[in-house]
């Protein structure tokens, strides 16, 4: 079994549910707290094992290669100013040479058109891929505990989440199988079925773990809704040939690709500062008080 040493970033979309926030900066760098939500998702990333990350990117996202780079004259100007515990935070998040690459997605054709673009870079090896509209608050990374599954399972692993079953339209939901470890057998994929034709109430997350074999799929797989390619489209496809294993996760999920997520997950990362929380605590109360 091949290890998990690559994982895949798309950070190609416009993010246009967060104009004109983002007309010119892109929706990855915006911050929760005080880190940009792509450093969330790299870091859940990193302490999975990962040792190189691959991000495929479109116009306007120099700011993300640019935030993962060295700058040198801000590393000397915190040195010469004693600012050594920022200097350590910052030097300790930027990855080393030869750990990260870009690949630009020219045609915005959907989220498996974006997976395929990394396909050289990946190079036949199975590998990690997060969206990074979402990120997790858990004490163990989901990625970790995904990786932790893999290794006793093999074949393909996808994070899933349990929705009201009423919710069911707004998701690509797993059939249950049978169980094994932290999770169970995926027994079918529906891509956001009525609640009636719903083979369960457990929705993908937005974390996998694909064999490269999706490769190959990709590069036939038809356009599908909204003329892109999907990823699921390729998964479908792949698991008439390949198992595929649910991880259920347990913890907190923020999709930051809309507004509410992104104010949900401000929210929740500052009340875990201990510095943060009592303000926070007393400033809701009363906006809820005059509410």
């Amino acid at each position: 079994m091949q290890k998990i040493r690559k994982a895949v970033f798309p950070v190609a979309g416009l993010g246009t549910r967060f104009l004109p926030a983002t007309k010119a900066l892109p929706k990855e760098m915006l911050t929760v707290v005080d880190k940009p939500i792509i450093q969330y998702v790299v870091e859940e990333a990193r302490e999975a094992g990962i040792e190189h990350l691959i991000f495929v990117t479109g116009r306007n996202k120099t700011a993300i290669e640019d935030h993962f780079d060295v700058q040198v004259e801000l590393y000397e100007t915190l040195t010469q100013r004693g600012k050594t515990d920022i200097l350590e935070r910052l030097q300790a998040m930027q990855p080393q040479p030869g750990q990260i690459s870009y690949t630009r997605q020219q045609v915005p054709l959907g989220l498996g058109h974006a997976v395929w673009c990394a396909r050289e870079l990946v190079s036949g090896e199975p590998f990690a891929l997060l969206l990074p509209d979402m990120i997790m608050q858990s004490e163990t990374g989901c990625m970790k505990q995904m990786v932790e599954l893999y290794e006793q399972t093999g074949g393909n692993v996808l994070a899933v989440e349990e929705c009201d079953p009423s919710q069911t339209h707004k998701y690509g939901i797993v059939g249950r199988g049978k169980d094994t470890h932290s999770g169970f057998e995926i027994t079918e994929m529906v891509e956001k079925p009525k609640p009636e034709d719903a083979p369960s109430n457990f929705y993908i997350n937005g974390r996998y773990i694909l064999q490269p074999q999706i490769f190959s799929l990709l590069e036939s797989q038809e356009q599908g809704a909204g003329g892109e390619i999907q990823i699921t489209d390729a998964m479908l496809r792949l698991h008439a040939e390949q198992p595929f294993y649910a991880h259920i996760y347990r913890g907190r999920t923020f999709d930051c690709g809309a507004p509410e997520g992104f104010v949900e997950a401000n929210l929740a990362f500052a009340m875990e500062r201990d510095e943060m929380r009592p303000y926070l605590t007393r400033f809701l109360k009363g906006v809820l008080k005059d509410g």
